[in-house]
């Protein structure tokens, strides 16, 4: 394939060291950390860069819908080998994750300076984006995993990188119990926490995978497209439905989607950094990624005969679930690193909604489309966002929202760049990436045609009411009012509230920038991505677009630059953000409502908030099912049967041979006269015996 025409130079070489640089730079650190112990941090900026640029030269690729599939021996005994396939989904994915991982490995040298494990963090942050890397540009699922398990290691170093444990760097309110069980975690267990919960979905990935890989003797997604023999025999054994929900398990885990969300929100005791890189470019959207991979595939599948509904309704589904419950939590707490966290879970639960629905819509590509452009746009606002709270974090010295407020005229910069990055979380009118992406999935599903197309969509818009009023009331909280008690001790003691280094603010304020800059340009932007989609669904998947199809009249009313638009999509999305918009700024920002005493004002509201404010209690029950109540049941069975019931059975043998040990030790006197009387007493009973 002659690449020089595009005007890159893009080749089998520039795929592979893009996922390879940032273990090169992993291995590079510590030996440069010996040096001096700020290098690490370059180093890390150096091989972050180094791996972007690896991945501009893939952008050609996806606008010419061309493709890199490279391929070398691995294990020869299953035929199986190691490659590297950068299609134009691949293409448009490994540049999200490289760059914004570059500019929060940027933002990191100013956030981490003065720790004392920089090269630990450094190592740590350089293999997350490394493996996920790997995952974005693998052509086959077994070494597809391998950077999913990498990304699950790296997780879990990072979350719990302070392990020291101190009160600074919990989450959560110390003292606070939710079920009698304490809603307050230290970095080490909320390291522990994700850990586990993600590898539940990780072994129902891995069953997935080998079921697969049992009917179809491969891994490689190429290879399961061009045979589709193995699905047809998997369904007729009724497999094939089971094979693609588990893989979507390890989706689920990964992407903190209902039911394994919670390890998400307890994963704000890492450093804010590893939050941004997390929950905007990484680990989270892997989940989502690999259902776009899928996705096609399974669509493909369904096209040919092969009933996939039930796949496409679960993705759906959970995704609306995840959205809707995480936001209602958003609404309610104040540590701003949580809210984001919840916020984060709800976006994603926006993109699968997108992707699952889009298998159930007579135009598969809308949908998809409308997922992967909302998991861009989320990616740039959410990653500003989190560097945000990083800078105000650091600045404050606290985590909760209401030790901050009236911080506008002491950190203008982060003030402004707050409200751009926000407005795109909001999906503020026409302005913002947040707005087209999710009008792209309100239009989507309401268009599907789908059974399930009308709840569906009034879950969504109910939750995009809910994203708007809690994004509006975390910066109500953090830049209006007075100053906090915090703020005015803070300052009483000398410290002087300011803005961050440019070295942190520089890098959101350019995602920032670019939330607005690509906003104004969102339909634009839309139909580039809905282009390259229409043409890569199909040629590798035979999945045609009804290209040129005739508006309704209601879509050519709107005319202009809204052709295309769905009418009832744009009243939801315009409806939904003023709603949400005006309930925010009239209890946070004007402050004519005191939000306390309306909470408290009826027993419905203060129930509602408390219900929300405890999870749902779903974090407890959790708790309870798979970690208190095991322990107690573990101790009952040791304190009541494995102690007293075995123990004393245990003890029947040994009281038996140490009875009959003590009777034999008593016939041994040591006297000659009594061992002849028993040799003779034995004598005469033989006797005895034979005469009977």
């Amino acid at each position: 394939m002659d690449f020089g025409s595009l005007g890159l130079s893009a080749g089998p070489l520039n795929v592979w060291i893009i996922w390879i640089l940032p273990f090169v730079g992993a291995l590079i650190i510590p030996a440069a950390a010996r040096v001096s112990k700020n290098s690490s941090g370059y180093v890390a900026v150096a091989f972050a860069l180094a791996s972007a640029v690896s991945a501009a030269t893939l952008i050609p690729l996806a606008l010419h819908n061309q493709e890199i599939h490279n391929q070398i021996p691995w294990i020869s005994s299953i035929g199986l080998k190691a490659g590297i396939l950068a299609d134009p989904l691949a293409a448009i994915m490994t540049n999200v994750v490289a760059w914004i991982s570059f500019l929060i490995f940027v933002y990191s040298l100013g956030y981490m300076k003065g720790d004392k494990d920089l090269m630990r963090f450094f190592f740590w942050m350089s293999f997350f984006i490394g493996s996920m890397q790997l995952i974005v540009l693998s052509d086959n699922f077994l070494q597809l995993f391998f950077g999913w398990e990498g990304v699950g290691l790296a997780s879990y170093a990072l979350v719990g990188f302070w392990y020291r444990d101190k009160k600074k760097d919990h989450v959560g309110t110390e003292g606070r119990t939710v079920l009698g069980l304490l809603d307050y975690y230290s970095p080490t267990q909320a390291g522990m926490k994700a850990f586990i919960m993600t590898k539940v979905g990780d072994i129902m990935m891995l069953a997935g995978m080998f079921l697969i890989f049992a009917f179809a003797g491969t891994f490689g997604f190429r290879e399961l497209a061009a045979n589709t023999s193995w699905a047809t025999a998997m369904s007729s054994q009724n497999l094939l439905i089971p094979a693609a929900i588990l893989l979507f398990g390890g989706a689920i885990g990964k992407s903190a989607q209902f039911p394994l969300n919670e390890w998400l929100l307890e994963a704000m005791t890492g450093p804010t950094s590893v939050s941004a890189l997390i929950h905007a470019a990484t680990m989270v959207k892997a989940g989502v990624f690999l259902v776009a991979r899928l996705g096609p595939l399974f669509f493909a599948l369904a096209a040919a005969g092969l009933n996939m509904d039930q796949f496409f309704e679960v993705v759906a589904w959970v995704g609306a679930i995840t959205a809707f419950l995480l936001a209602t939590q958003g609404m309610v707490h104040t540590e701003i690193k949580k809210v984001l966290a919840y916020s984060t879970g709800s976006q994603i639960g926006y993109m699968m909604m997108a992707l699952g629905i889009a298998g159930l819509s007579r135009q598969f590509v809308d949908g998809y489309t409308a997922g992967f452009f909302h998991l861009i746009s989320h990616a740039m606002f959410k990653a500003s966002l989190f560097m945000a709270a990083g800078s105000l974090l650091h600045v404050v010295g606290s985590r909760f929202m209401t030790d901050m407020g009236g911080l506008r005229r002491l950190m203008p910069k982060t003030y402004i760049f707050m409200w751009a990055a926000g407005l795109g979380l909001m999906g503020a009118p026409f302005i913002t990436t947040g707005f087209w992406s999710k009008d792209a999935i309100f239009g989507a599903v309401y268009q599907s045609g789908n059974t399930w197309a009308l709840p569906i969509f009034i879950m969504a818009v109910i939750t995009a009411v809910m994203t708007t009023f809690y994004t509006t009331r975390m910066i109500g909280m953090v830049f209006f009012g007075n100053k906090s008690k915090h703020v005015e001790h803070l300052e009483k003691d000398g410290y002087h509230v300011h803005e961050a280094s440019p070295v942190m603010w520089i890098p959101y304020g350019i995602l920032a920038a670019l939330t607005i800059g690509v906003g104004v340009l969102g339909l634009t932007f839309e139909h580039e991505i809905h282009n390259i989609f229409t043409t890569y669904l199909s040629s590798t998947f035979g999945i045609h677009s009804q290209i040129g199809a005739v508006a309704t009249e209601s879509q050519q009313l709107l005319g202009g630059f809204l052709e295309g638009v769905n009418p009832i999509a744009l009243i939801a999305s315009l409806s939904a953000f003023a709603i949400g918009f005006v309930l925010g700024y009239v209890f946070y920002i004007g402050r004519f409502a005191d939000p306390a005493k309306f909470v408290n004002s009826n027993i419905v509201f203060y129930a509602i908030h408390k219900f929300f404010l405890n999870r749902w209690y779903l974090d407890a029950l959790i708790n309870w099912t798979f970690v208190v109540g095991p322990l107690y049941l573990a101790r009952g069975i040791y304190r009541y049967f494995e102690d007293k019931v075995m123990e004393g059975f245990n003890l029947v043998p040994e009281k038996t041979m140490a009875g009959g040990a003590r009777i034999l030790q008593s016939t041994q006197t040591g006297i000659s006269q009594s061992y002849l009387y028993v040799f003779g007493a034995g004598i005469l009973i033989v006797v005895l015996l034979l005469f009977i």
